[in-house]
This record gives C-alpha cells, sequence and structure tokens, in this order.
C-alpha cells in the first residue's frame, strides 16, 4: 500500500496541477494521502515537522533569489527598458528572420536575469507585430519565445541567475558556471536546433500559402504605452550585462578573497564559504543591478514603488509553490516504501550517477509540470545519495551540476506546465494549435542536449 500511495500521490499531483489547483493546496494534502496509505505513520508530525520544515528551508536559502529577480523583470519592464532590447535585436537582425530575432531577444533577457513570465509578456507585443509583418504562422510564435526564454538560457549557458541554475549549487559545492564548456555546447544545440526546427516549420508552411492567420487581440498585445520615452539600447542592455559581470566578479574574485571564518560559528549555520558563494554572488548582481536599472531610468518610471512592489509580490507565489514541491518531496522521500523508488533509480545506471540523475529530475519535473520543483524534489530525496556516488566514481561535482540542471529543463515543459499555459494564455492560443512545436523545442531538443552532455562528460570531456 505503501508504494502504490506514492504512485496515486504523484499522479494525482500531476492531474490536479493540470487541471488548474494551486500546488499550495495539493502539496501538504498529496503528501499527507501517501503518509495515510502508508500505513501506522503519524500525520500530524510529518506535516509540520517534515513537510513545513523542508518547506522554511527551502525559503530561507533561495527566497532572496526569487524576489530580487522579480523586482528586477518588474524594473526592467516598466522602464521600457525590455521592449528597447527586443526592438534592437528586432532591428539588427531584420524583420524575415521573425523567429531568430524573437528567440534571440527571450535570451538576452532572461540570460540577464529578467523573468520568464515578465519576458512573455514584455516581447510578446513585438513578437507578433513582428510575425505578422513577416506573414510567419502565429501558432508558431508560443515556442519562439519558449526557445528564447525556457531552454538554453534558463538551465544551460553558464551564469545565468536562474534559479534552475542555483538550487544545485549547495547540493554539489557548486557555482552558477559549472561546467561552462558543457554548458555552453548544450546551449547551442538547443538555440541552433530549436531555430532550424521553427525555420523549417514556417518554410513547409509558407509553401502551402498560409500566413500569419487571422487571430484576435488579446489583452497581452499592448502592454506598454506606444508613445513611451524608450531608454536607448546602451542605457536599457546595461543593467542585463551587470548581473552577468558581476556575478562572476563576486563568484570568481571578491568572494574567494573574503575571511569568512566566521562562518564556521553555530549562529552562521556552521557552513563553509564554498557553500554559500554561488547564492552571495547573484544576490549582490542582482541588488547592484536593480539599483542601476531604476537610477538609468528614474523619470521613466510612472509609479516607481508600484513597479517594487508588483515585483515582490510577484516573487511570492512562484518561491512557495515551488517550496511546496519541496517539502513534498522531503515527505515522500521520508516513506518506508520510497525506499523502493530510491533503490530502482539509483539502480538503473550503477556505474554512471549522472545518468541516473538525469532521469530523476526529469522524470519529477514531468510529473510535477515545474522545473525547479521536480528537481527540488529530486535533490531533496537523493541528492546526498547521487553526490556521493559521484565523487566515489571521481567524477566532477561541476557535471552533476550541470546536468542536474539540464536535466530540469527537459520533460518541464509538457502541457501542464504552468509556464506553457501561462504562455499560451499570453498570446491567445491553445495546446492544440500550438503545443506541438513548444513540445520540440522545449522538450525534444533539450533532452537530446543532456544526452549528448552526459556521454561527453562520460568520457572525461
Amino acid at each position: 500500500m505503501g508504494l502504490l500511495g506514492i504512485v496515486l500521490s504523484l499522479g494525482l499531483l500531476m492531474y490536479l496541477a493540470y487541471r488548474g489547483i494551486n500546488v499550495l493546496i495539493l502539496a501538504p494534502l498529496l503528501a499527507l494521502l501517501a503518509v495515510l496509505m502508508s500505513g501506522d505513520l503519524p500525520v500530524l508530525a510529518t506535516y509540520t515537522q517534515v513537510f513545513m520544515k523542508s518547506l522554511g528551508g527551502y525559503v530561507i536559502i533561495y527566497f532572496p533569489l526569487f524576489l530580487l529577480g522579480a523586482i528586477f523583470g518588474k524594473v526592467m519592464a516598466d522602464s521600457g527598458a525590455a521592449r528597447t532590447i527586443a526592438e534592437k535585436i528586432v532591428e539588427r537582425v531584420g524583420a524575415h528572420r521573425a523567429i531568430l530575432a524573437v528567440v534571440l531577444a527571450c535570451g538576452v533577457l532572461t540570460y540577464g536575469g529578467v523573468s520568464l513570465f515578465v519576458v512573455a509578456f514584455a516581447i510578446y507585443p513585438i513578437a507578433n507585430a513582428l510575425f505578422r509583418r513577416a506573414d510567419v504562422p502565429k501558432r508558431l510564435l508560443p515556442a519562439a519565445i519558449a526557445l528564447g526564454s525556457f531552454t538554453f538560457t534558463m538551465t544551460a549557458f553558464p551564469g545565468t541567475p536562474a534559479i534552475q541554475n542555483a538550487i544545485p549549487m549547495p547540493f554539489f559545492g557548486t557555482n552558477v558556471f559549472a561546467a561552462p564548456i558543457l554548458g555552453t555546447l548544450a546551449g547551442l544545440i538547443m538555440l541552433g536546433g530549436g531555430v532550424l526546427w521553427l525555420n523549417r516549420r514556417s518554410a513547409a508552411a509558407h509553401a502551402r500559402s498560409e500566413g500569419y492567420g487571422q487571430h484576435e487581440r488579446t489583452a497581452a498585445d499592448s502592454s506598454l504605452p506606444e508613445d513611451m520615452d524608450l531608454p536607448g539600447f546602451g542605457t536599457a542592455i546595461l543593467p542585463v550585462i551587470s548581473v552577468i559581470a558581476l556575478n562572476a566578479l563576486f563568484t570568481y574574485v571578491v568572494i574567494p578573497r573574503m575571511d569568512a571564518a566566521y562562518l564556521a560559528d553555530p549562529r552562521y549555520g556552521e557552513t563553509t564559504l564554498q557553500s554559500v558563494a554561488g547564492i552571495w554572488a547573484i544576490i549582490v548582481a542582482l541588488v547592484a543591478s536593480i539599483v542601476l536599472a531604476i537610477a538609468l531610468n528614474w523619470h521613466r518610471f510612472t509609479n516607481l514603488t508600484e513597479s517594487v512592489n508588483s515585483g515582490t509580490m510577484g516573487s511570492l507565489l512562484p518561491i512557495f509553490n515551488t517550496a511546496s514541491e519541496v517539502g513534498y518531496g522531503a515527505v515522500i522521500a521520508s516513506l518506508p516504501a520510497f525506499a523502493i523508488i530510491r533503490d530502482a533509480v539509483l539502480g538503473l545506471f550503477p556505474t554512471n550517477p549522472v545518468a541516473s540523475l538525469a532521469v530523476a529530475v526529469n522524470v519529477l519535473a514531468g510529473i510535477t509540470g515545474s522545473a525547479s520543483g521536480g528537481m527540488s524534489i529530486a535533490l531533496q530525496a537523493l541528492g546526498e545519495q547521487f553526490a556521493a556516488m559521484a565523487r566515489e566514481q571521481g567524477i566532477s561535482m561541476e557535471l552533476m551540476h550541470r546536468v542536474t540542471a539540464l536535466s530540469s529543463g527537459g520533460f518541464d515543459a509538457l502541457p501542464h506546465n504552468g509556464a506553457v499555459i501561462t504562455l499560451l494564455a499570453i498570446t491567445g492560443l491553445t495546446h492544440k494549435k500550438s503545443y506541438g512545436d513548444i513540445f520540440v523545442v522545449s522538450v525534444a531538443i533539450p533532452v537530446l542536449a543532456t544526452i549528448v552532455v552526459i556521454i561527453l562528460g562520460s568520457l572525461g570531456l
């Protein structure tokens, strides 16, 4: 019954999340369902001492990243900087390369730390007008935005401040620049493969005389006033560059030279500088870049307080959704029947923990419909075992980090994924019309890129 309870709980989590029920409600209820079906286990103690303790621990570590990332994205959107960057890239790439222009515009913004949800809202009006002018089928637009926002800049390119690239750091003692060569290779596979696929789909549609199509306007078609005083490209891009540059500076130069012996004190968690350096670097980079973006665009904000408050409130649901999934994973991992699942996962590739880790993260990300949630559950339950196996076999912790991040961005983008549903709502399209191409660029090609990295990493490259 215990194993059946876990399977039933996971199945219901996936189905009910797809039906629109919030994870904040689902995660504790379904975790406790698994507890009840496991037999004589204390339900209330499991909720308060396992679920809530794990949820709180996750919030303590990662809340600053969610908060600062959301504020930075809102500031970039409301100042017009995001629009300037998008329009400049479109201008340079050319309207005849509409798909590439949209992908690159999304990629630059997300790699610079702007939330993928903010990017989708900021880019859509520009991308929609560009697709209409170029007579590219609008049904391909969600996939182009997804490719630029959900893939290579989220999990692959080294240095990205995306939360999916930050979560593995405490487990493997790494930083966001882990395995830079393999990460860059994976990112190029996603970028090149995705653009090639979408261009071929566009060409095939053109051959059938299928153009942009007839579509009604959506609420997201105009997010900023057309006559807004937009910043110049240099002003707009500087905060984005600042995030990456300061992140690297503090990761490799400033923080390693700090005298942080005080971290061994129980007041500071009895930890090490290596364990917190990655989080510290991103915090400093985002704070400084938010201040820079505000200073450069001070007169462009109609209500700066509202922008900051909106970004702050916008960070709460994502962090607690993910933290609830972490709590769910901790409960499942505490059940006696989980030992069967753990041994099965660890035994998939007994001589290759990298491949086993990739399968575990992908499956759980697919079940939860969340890259960060699935990854967090997998690492919460099996992170220590995977790290130990890797050390025993002399496998680089940087490779483990990069494969973990890459694997979170594979099956997560199945139809019930919240970002997919939101993107389709923004563009006014349906799963039937657009999900097939989203699947190729956000699931199939990223999984292929992950496999390539695993093979090359196993060869010591």
